[in-house]
């Protein structure tokens, strides 16, 4: 990770609002799709990856795409997280 990368998150219920957030996410910023976490029951988490302003684009858009067909359980930005949060990331999050 860059070290002024920030991580942007969308957790959602079923594959067709995650898919339709990642979709929106890419198209809204200049954001890299990191990958998303099948949790649970059908919970799935979307993660990005770019600058802060880029990332908080990214969140927002994939919410409002999301929110269309499904419901939207949580959502965060951390705008610079320590590099051991990158260690979390890379060992339960799949490659898209």
């Amino acid at each position: 990770m860059e070290r002024n990368d920030a991580l942007g998150f969308i957790e959602t219920y079923g594959l067709v609002s995650i898919l339709e957030a990642a979709d929106a996410m890419c198209k809204a910023a200049d954001v890299e799709l990191v990958g998303y976490e099948n949790v649970a029951s059908g919970l799935i988490s979307v993660v990005v990856r770019g600058d802060v302003g880029a990332v908080r684009t990214a969140v927002e858009a994939g919410v409002k795409a999301a929110e269309r067909v499904g419901k939207i359980y949580s959502t965060n930005v951390i705008a610079n997280p320590h590099p051991d949060v990158e260690k979390i990331v890379a060992k339960h999050v799949i490659d898209w």
